[in-house]
């Protein structure tokens, strides 16, 4: 058995990695970070009885899923049971016409990758008749505010692809889940030590290890979308009933 996992080298994806490697699968650890993709496969070989395997690349491209997916079947010879797809990246501010190459990359990586990860890997799971696939999303889905405008919009779509995919794959044995976690530490947010230390303490922001005990729970029930923690019950309902001109306010002193 064996499981890919994109961002795998930190973050979410170094826990997903962790607990599937705890229950005995074999790793494929794929991330555009090379030190600590190296680190993490030595950490992980050195603490669990699996062979980890990694492969260094860039998934912010229209044709990364293709060329991993190549890779994996033809070049590795590995046809993963799981597949976790939890890359991501995260910027606050307000758009201009400068930020259109990372606006780019964001949709590449959240979107054109995942998408074309889940029909790739999700066909030959299909055929197999057998396999779990995994997409991290975010609280945002549901919070489209401005500052994150992208990046909400990019991950509302991961929750409606999931959740439709899901239905059309179950007939064949393949489970599809969407997790849209609230904050988690990591450091996609780029927040301060003392700051994402107070924020674990408090419950506010929960650890990776915590998320993916219940994302990996969930998947293997074949859920098809969870939005773990109360803030996830909340914020979102609080947001909502803010009104435009309140909303409009709040970006003009906070941008």
């Amino acid at each position: 058995m064996n499981a890919l996992i994109t961002g795998g080298s930190s973050g979410m994806g170094l826990a997903f990695a962790r607990q599937l490697a705890g229950r005995g699968y074999d790793l494929i650890l794929v991330s555009n970070r090379a030190a600590e993709l190296d680190s993490a496969a030595a950490e992980l070989q050195a603490q669990f009885p699996v062979k980890v395997t990694t492969r260094f690349q860039d998934l912010a491209r229209t044709d990364a899923a293709d060329e991993l997916f190549a890779w994996c079947t033809r070049e590795a010879g590995l046809l993963p049971d799981i597949v976790v797809n939890d890359a991501g990246m995260f910027f606050f501010k307000e758009l201009s016409r400068e930020d259109l190459g990372r606006v780019q990359a964001m949709i590449d990586l959240h979107v054109v990758t995942v998408t074309r990860m889940c029909l790739l890997f999700g066909d030959a799971m299909k055929q197999r008749g057998s396999g779990y696939i995994l997409n991290v999303a975010s609280m945002a889905a549901r919070i489209p505010v401005p500052g994150i405008t992208i990046y909400s919009a990019t991950k509302a779509y991961l929750r409606s692809f999931g959740r439709s995919l899901s239905y059309e794959l179950k007939p064949f044995g393949v489970g599809v889940t969407t997790v849209c976690p609230a904050a988690i530490a990591t450091p996609l947010y780029h927040l301060g030590g003392k700051w994402m230390r107070f924020g674990v303490r408090i419950g506010l922001i929960r650890t990776p290890r915590w998320l993916a005990g219940r994302a990996l729970r969930a998947m293997f029930h074949k859920r098809r979308v969870i939005s773990p923690g109360l803030m996830n019950v909340w914020l979102p309902a609080l947001i909502a009933l803010l009104p435009g001109w309140l909303v409009a306010f709040l970006w003009k002193k906070l941008k």
